[in-house]
């Protein structure tokens, strides 16, 4: 479908985004971010609310000095303070400090937040809005009017409701933007109240003077991207989300799904091609800044989004990838990606492979040799379909091209715990011994815990050897008891997910010393990284 019709994206991670639980962004991480937005084509990124705190402030006045390519920063705020003029409150001071072209201000649309929240009266709050967008546009800015609260405001009282919008209108706001702040509305009603809003407004879009509009949904009902989408169905041009969906509570329509779907589903024109092909790797480097684990199963930009496990499955989608995946994965920049596990068939060993870029068949006696040894694996405990990095030495062992960039010959850890005033203390000291091109070294580190201190000790021991290794860090370590009526004796399961800022890995380990497991997974991941930061990758050609 295509109708070329313009969807403006306005991204609020910075600020909305950053009020998930768990999430903190530095200074830094804001302007990374930034940046990352402004490549991808964003029109408006809502840089924070000036005045709220130092870094918001902090932030707007460092972007003075840096240059965007195309973005809009916009600053944020609410609408003056009740019994106050707006040209008088200190609120706006910092916002005019911020020098953004554009100011979002949100205002109150639902009578329950007028006399509960704000503790006014009903005709206040109109003047409170009315006083707040004439004294920005008398000050030069252009400015979005995020009506909060509205389905539920307009569910309530809709006369009220829509004498905010028309406050808004009458004084000068170019966007009105419907927020579902309590993510609770359903995309029925949402069709529902856009279609009386516009009517009622008599709003004529073809009008130079017409304010646009927006919409803003939370995920508190799971439906906020089907909500936005919904929105745009009936008019609306402006869609505010996040990257990732990060946000308050279950947090806002997720950006990396509304574009997708508006795009490449409805033919609307949210992003260029070749901006929509970086939407991947942007959702992932944001995961990076914020360090929050990614979603793998995320539709469009999830790291299973287009993975197969199944053999059937594997084998129709090398005949034709429409069997089974909805768009092809480039045109968001992701990719097919073949599930190994004791479920697969030899297509999923020579598929895996080929991605690999070994060069293997099936009549060749190895693959056969390689999916035994995969299930034959994983029944003591592995699980390869969660560290591919792992299975993908174990098969450049069996067809005989994995390099050997250096041996463990051997280790010991001691730990001691320490009782203080307050709580234990765990100190771990590790010695261990590696070959690198024929030349033994013998190296201790200290750690915060055995595997820490094992961990320690490797980097130190490789890094005057390979460098890059100062680039790797550990971002999550999982440790699952396979056979727990084993009680301590059971069989451990380690999962080691490494990154090199760009590129995560993960690697397994299994024994029943959970030492020994975590030593499997944390060599197998700095063997591996080594691999790919050097680019050394030796093509496997086995016929």
């Amino acid at each position: 479908m295509e109708n070329n019709k313009r969807i403006v994206i306005y991204d609020t991670t910075l600020r909305d985004g950053a009020q998930r639980e768990g999430l903190s962004l530095s200074l830094d991480d804001k302007l990374k971010i930034t940046h990352l937005l402004d490549e991808m084509g964003v029109p408006f990124i809502e840089g924070g609310w000036p005045g709220a705190n130092p870094k918001d402030e902090q932030f707007f006045s460092q972007l003075k000095t840096e240059t965007l390519k195309q973005a809009e920063i916009v600053a944020f705020c609410s609408t003056r303070r009740p019994r106050q003029k707006a040209s008088e409150d200190p609120l706006f001071q910092a916002i005019l400090a911020a020098e953004t072209r554009w100011v979002t201000i949100f205002g109150k649309s639902w009578d329950l937040h007028v006399t509960t929240s704000l503790k006014t009266t009903l005709e206040e709050n109109l003047a409170m809005i009315t006083d707040s967008i004439q004294y920005l546009k008398s000050q030069g800015r252009r400015v979005i009017y995020d009506a909060e609260h509205w389905f539920d405001g307009y569910k309530a009282n809709p006369d009220y409701a829509l004498k905010t919008l028309k406050s808004a209108i009458e004084a000068g706001a170019e966007w009105l933007v419907f927020c579902d702040t309590n993510g609770g509305i359903l995309p029925s009603e949402i069709t529902n109240i856009i279609q009386k809003v516009i009517k009622e407004l008599n709003l004529d879009f073809e009008a130079i003077n017409t304010p646009k509009l927006g919409i803003h949904t939370h995920n508190d009902g799971g439906v906020a991207v089907a909500n936005a989408i919904a929105s745009v169905l009936e008019g609306v041009t402006m869609v505010q989300g996040t990257i990732n969906g990060y946000g308050e509570r279950c947090g806002n329509a997720n950006l990396c799904t509304v574009i997708p779907n508006l795009q490449l589903k409805l033919g609307y024109h949210c992003l260029e091609q070749k901006q929509l092909q970086d939407l991947t790797r942007t959702s992932r480097l944001i995961t990076e800044i914020v360090n929050l684990a990614p979603d793998d199963h995320a539709p469009f930009i999830g790291r299973s989004a287009f993975a197969h496990k199944g053999g059937i499955h594997v084998s129709a989608v090398q005949k034709n990838p429409l069997t089974y995946e909805h768009i092809d994965p480039e045109m968001i920049g992701n990719e097919r990606r073949i599930v190994i596990s004791d479920q697969s068939g030899l297509s999923n060993v020579v598929s895996k492979a080929k991605s690999f870029g070994i060069d293997l068949n099936k009549d060749n006696p190895t693959c056969r040799t390689i999916l035994e040894q995969l299930k034959a694996l994983e029944s003591e405990g592995y699980q390869f379909e969660a560290a591919e990095a792992s299975f993908e030495l174990l098969m450049r062992s069996a067809v005989g091209c994995r390099q050997e960039m250096f041996t463990v010959k051997g280790f010991q850890v001691h730990c001691d715990i320490l009782k203080g005033s307050n709580m234990p203390y765990s100190n771990a000291l590790a010695t261990i011994k590696v070959n690198v091109n024929g030349q033994d070294l013998l190296e201790v580190s200290e750690g915060n815990g055995p595997v820490s201190a094992l961990d320690q000790a490797l980097r130190k021991a490789l890094v005057k050897f390979y460098p890059q290794i100062a680039h790797f860090h550990l971002t999550d370590y999982k440790v699952r008891i396979l056979d727990g009526k084993e009680g301590t004796s059971a069989k451990t399961r380690v999962l080691v997910e490494s990154s090199d800022g760009e590129k995560r890995w993960t690697t397994v380990g299994v024994s029943t010393n959970i030492l020994e497991a975590s030593y499997q997974a944390v060599v197998e991941a700095i063997e591996y990284g080594l691999l790919f930061e050097a680019d050394q990758k030796i093509p496997c050609h086995f016929s």
